[in-house]
């Protein structure tokens, strides 16, 4: 018998919290996510069709958040990126954030596609890092934070408990859709 759980909770129970540990964890970051987005998006319609969009509020606003990340950004590249690639291309940027926020939100929280999401939700954790962690102590650290929680929810698979990742990797008979969930 292994030390580890002799006298404590079995395997099973353990794996079980574990799940449910970063199912926990992954549905509160991707509220967060949602959350984010909310006020970032709109319904238009084309004839009487609703599509989502961003609003254009947040496409006047990014410009210039966008500017006061740049100012002062120590750096360098990321200064540079931010002044001829991210401020030129504005809107596109908007719509990337936005839909990036949502599409992250849904896969964490519904736990689909988790792994995807996670990794996205990474890059978007790390792209805000750099472009805020010269503004205050706070900013470093949240973005750290989020970082750190996408690492975990992507090193643990965390679809794979209490999610439909979980769902789906039980129902198929297909290794590589179970290697990729």
């Amino acid at each position: 018998m292994n030390p580890l759980w002799a006298g404590h909770v079995s395997r099973q129970e353990y794996m079980s919290s574990r799940g449910l540990a970063l199912a926990i964890i992954r549905v509160t970051v991707g509220g967060w996510f949602l959350k984010a987005a909310v006020f970032k998006l709109a319904l238009a319609y084309l004839w009487w069709l609703p599509y989502p969009t961003v609003t254009q509020r947040f496409i006047t606003f990014l410009p210039k958040r966008l500017a006061e990340f740049a100012s002062e950004n120590p750096v360098l590249w990321y200064q540079q990126f931010l002044n001829e690639t991210a401020i030129p291309h504005a809107t596109l940027f908007a719509f990337l954030e936005a839909f990036g926020e949502v599409g992250v939100g849904i896969g964490l929280t519904l736990g689909l596609l988790t792994s995807f999401s996670a990794l996205v939700g990474l890059f978007m954790s790390i792209n805000f890092f750099l472009a805020t962690q010269w503004v205050s102590f706070s900013q470093q650290g949240f973005h750290i934070v989020l970082a750190g929680c996408m690492l975990g929810l992507l090193i643990g698979r965390a679809g794979r408990a209490w999610g439909i990742d979980a769902l789906v990797a039980k129902r198929s008979n297909s290794p590589i859709v179970r290697g990729l969930l």
